[in-house]
This record gives structure tokens, C-alpha cells and sequence, in this order.
């Protein structure tokens, strides 16, 4: 191979352009060697790029033409002064360094000449944002050629919303509602962070029934398998027969219903034998998760001696007259995983017991089986529980009256006794305890719990 070494290449003549090689050729310059121009060098840059700068800057600024900047206003608004008296295709870079123009605004001073055709400074104050301006003209000054994001190109992103009361557990974000409200979602994240919630929703315990009535049925008990946020207690209502899927959240408001307790029975007539019957719960609602209310107890002299339907059913009666009465149905409508059990029936002079979250309510007798449905166990929360029944306990349901005096049933079901009777504990869905013959008890209200993984 031929090699040609020169010390330096002049032009033909003193105005003329020195051209290396011909079109399409291609040089490789070697380690150590510099080309200095000591004129005009055209193809040696792209014009309209800006060289970043990599020190941050945390304080007000002149800016110089071709540099680009991170500034940080973490510590407060920052202004940065554009060049003076700058040349048509003066170039400046502004980047969002922390995240935090939205908070502490950066200005763009603009030192005499326009942007964007005004004679007023600029102001950055949109998050995360990055800009390129490029000065045109004295009519219309500095244009903005580039705008963008950090979301333009994400990497780790996490679920980010408002509402309930927010706890947190490690890396995790909870949200209760023991009311109504809203779970509001700014950012869905993505699959490197974080994209789906973790759920419990219990509707509201029915009531129980009047004169030796029936014990409430616990309200529908519906939960994901808590695997979207980290390890935790989940019943088999959300493991069985697998882990049911949490939910995925696109940026949106999620209007929260938290169902309230039905009402214990009130003293009825003849002409008015419904009024013996607990009034059942109310539904509890979160995304495309609706549990159904817990079933009212019945009562003796009611021409429907069976419990009501319901999320779990609510004990039946027989009071020592008439056909017995049945167990109100649980899962009602229909999902699965079931979101309860059924009531139990009544026996000669005994009543039933509600259903609960973890099983049926016990038939009537005078006897430890007629008492209310056991709940379920679910620790999404850490901080909320069924002092009752144990920590985290959901859905208890009522204890029948007649039998002998009970105590909660395991998740908050109301006691049952003679001459009165207990509610179910608030925000458990717990059902309400029947009662021989003097005061009901009401179900307890519902709740709605959503936890997601927030940061790493």
C-alpha cells in the first residue's frame, strides 16, 4: 500500500478553498493529531446544537450562546439572563434539573430582545421540562425549537394518587375510606415501578331482626391476592382457588362508595310483618369492584320467617310458631371468589345466625353453633383492624337471639343477648345481632382499602 506524507496542503491560489480528498472520501485521523482551523470550517458541527454544561446551576445566571444548562431550583425561583445584542442562530438549552419548576419557577430574562415575538420574559414552571430557544430575528426574537419532558422517555414510574387517609407501610402507599370520596390517579406508572393497586372493598353488615330475630348477615367481602404490594395477610377470598389480579389504574378519578350498615328491626304490627326483618346493608364500591350489602336477620312474627339475601345471608327464625325459617343466601349476586356465606336457619324456638366473610352462619340452637359466621382475616392496612375479633379481621356475621349470650363473632358481628343486643362494629361490614325481644342491633358499615407500591 502506497502512503503520500505532506507537512501542510495550501490552496491554488491566495482566495482559494483547500478541499481534502474528493466527494465521497473519507479520512481517519489518528490518536494525538489535531486539525486546527485557522479559518472558516464548514461540516465540523451541527449547527443548532448546544454543548451542555455539566455543572448545575443552583443561582441566577447569564447564559452564553451554544451552552446548555441543568438548573436546580430546589432552593428557589431562579432567573437566567439571555445573551445580549445575540446574532441570528444564537442558540441557549434550559433543562429542569430536579423536578421542581413547577414549584420554584426559572425566568428567562430576556435582556433586550423579544421571545416569542413579546417584549416580556419567559417563565419555565412546567415540571421536569426542557427547552431549546434560537434567536431569529428582532421581530420575533427568541423562538422555542425544542420542548420535552422527562415522561418522554420514562423509566421507573409509580402509581401517584390522592384521597381516603394515606398511610404508608415500607415502600408501600395505602388508602382507607371509611366514607365516601374519591381516589384520584395523576400517574398510572408503568411496569419498572409500579402499575396496579391492591384492594379490600366491604360493603355494610345487614341488621338484625326483631323478637327473637335472626343475627345480620356481614356485607360482601371482595379483595385482590395482594401480590401487586408486597407480602401481607390475604383470606382465601382473595387467594382461592389463585391470587385474584389487582387492579390496573389509568390517570383518572375513581368516585369511592362505602356502604353503611342496615338498620336493626323495629317493632311491627300484624298489618306490618316486614317491619320485623333487619334492613339489609348497602353496597361498597371501588373502580369495577362492587360488594353487596349483608342480609337483614328475620324476625318471629314476620309472615317470612328467612333471612334476606345479600353479599352474606342473614339468619332465619322460627320463634316456636310456624315453619322454620331459612338462611338468607350469601353471594348475592353472584362473584367469584364468593364475597360471603349464606345465613343460617332457624330451629323450633331458636334463630339463625348471619353469614360471614369465612363461613355460613350457625343454625339455631341453644347452643354455641347459632353463633354468627366468622369473618375473614386481611392485613392490607397494618393500622386498621377489628379490635374485637383480632387484628384485621372483616365480616362478621350477627349472632341470633335466643340462644345463650355470645360474644362478637370473629370480625365484629354484633353480640346477641336478652333483653338487648350489640351493632357490628363500625367499618368491618360486620352484621347486626338479632335480639329477644327488646333492642336491634345494626350492622356495621363498610370500608374500602387501596395499597400500591410507591417507590423502591
Amino acid at each position: 500500500m502506497s502512503e503520500i506524507k505532506v507537512n501542510k496542503i495550501n490552496p491554488r491560489t491566495a482566495c482559494g478553498t483547500t478541499t481534502l480528498g474528493d466527494s465521497g472520501d473519507s479520512f481517519t485521523i489518528p490518536a494525538g493529531v489535531t486539525i486546527t482551523n485557522n479559518g472558516t470550517a464548514n461540516g465540523f458541527g451541527a449547527t443548532g446544537s448546544v454543548n451542555w454544561q455539566t455543572t448545575v446551576k443552583t443561582g441566577d445566571f447569564t447564559a452564553v450562546n451554544g451552552e446548555g444548562y441543568f438548573v436546580n431550583t430546589t432552593s428557589g425561583a431562579i432567573t437566567v439572563t439571555l445573551p445580549s445584542s445575540p446574532s441570528a442562530g444564537a442558540i441557549i438549552g434550559i433543562k429542569d434539573y430536579a423536578q421542581t419548576f413547577d414549584t420554584n419557577k426559572c425566568t428567562l430574562n430576556r435582556n433586550g430582545s423579544k421571545i416569542g415575538g413579546d417584549a416580556v420574559d419567559g417563565t419555565l414552571t412546567q415540571e421536569g421540562v426542557a427547552v431549546t430557544l434560537v434567536f431569529i430575528d428582532s421581530t420575533q426574537g427568541w423562538l422555542v425549537t425544542d420542548s420535552g419532558l422527562q415522561s418522554d422517555a420514562p423509566t421507573t414510574q409509580y402509581v401517584t394518587a390522592t384521597g381516603g387517609t394515606i398511610t404508608t407501610s415500607g415502600d408501600f402507599k395505602i388508602h382507607t375510606f371509611t366514607g365516601p370520596g374519591s381516589f384520584c390517579v395523576s400517574c398510572a406508572g408503568n411496569a419498572s415501578g409500579s402499575n396496579t393497586v391492591d384492594y379490600l372493598v366491604v360493603a355494610g353488615g345487614g341488621g338484625g331482626g326483631y323478637f327473637y330475630g335472626g343475627g345480620g348477615g356481614a356485607g360482601g367481602a371482595r379483595m385482590s391476592g395482594g401480590t401487586a404490594s408486597g407480602c401481607y395477610s390475604v383470606g382465601p377470598l382473595g387467594t382461592s382457588p389463585s391470587p385474584v389480579a389487582a387492579l390496573s389504574v389509568p390517570a383518572t378519578s375513581y368516585p369511592i362508595t362505602v356502604g353503611g350498615g342496615g338498620a336493626g328491626a323495629q317493632q311491627g304490627t300484624p298489618v306490618d310483618p316486614i317491619s320485623y326483618v333487619g334492613v339489609s346493608g348497602s353496597n361498597s364500591v371501588f373502580s369495577t369492584i362492587t360488594s353487596a350489602g349483608g342480609g337483614g336477620g328475620s324476625g318471629r312474627n314476620g309472615s317470612n320467617r328467612n333471612g334476606n339475601n345479600g353479599g352474606s345471608g342473614g339468619g332465619g327464625t322460627n320463634g316456636g310458631t310456624g315453619s322454620a325459617g331459612a338462611g338468607g343466601d350469601g353471594n348475592t349476586p353472584p362473584v367469584t371468589p364468593p364475597q360471603g356465606n349464606n345465613g343460617g336457619p332457624s330451629a323450633p324456638g331458636n334463630a339463625g345466625a348471619g353469614g360471614g366473610a369465612g363461613a355460613v352462619g350457625g343454625g339455631g340452637g341453644n347452643s354455641t353453633p347459632n353463633k354468627g359466621g366468622a369473618g375473614i382475616l386481611n392485613n392490607i392496612n397494618p393500622a386498621t383492624g377489628d379490635p374485637s375479633g383480632g387484628s384485621q379481621y372483616y365480616g362478621g356475621g350477627g349472632n341470633p337471639a335466643c340462644g345463650p349470650s355470645l360474644g362478637r363473632s370473629l370480625g365484629g358481628g354484633g353480640r346477641a343477648s336478652e333483653p338487648s343486643c350489640t351493632n357490628g362494629l363500625v367499618n368491618t361490614g360486620s352484621g347486626g345481632g338479632g335480639n329477644a325481644p327488646s333492642t336491634e342491633g345494626d350492622g356495621g358499615s363498610g370500608i374500602v382499602i387501596i395499597r400500591y407500591k410507591f417507590q423502591n
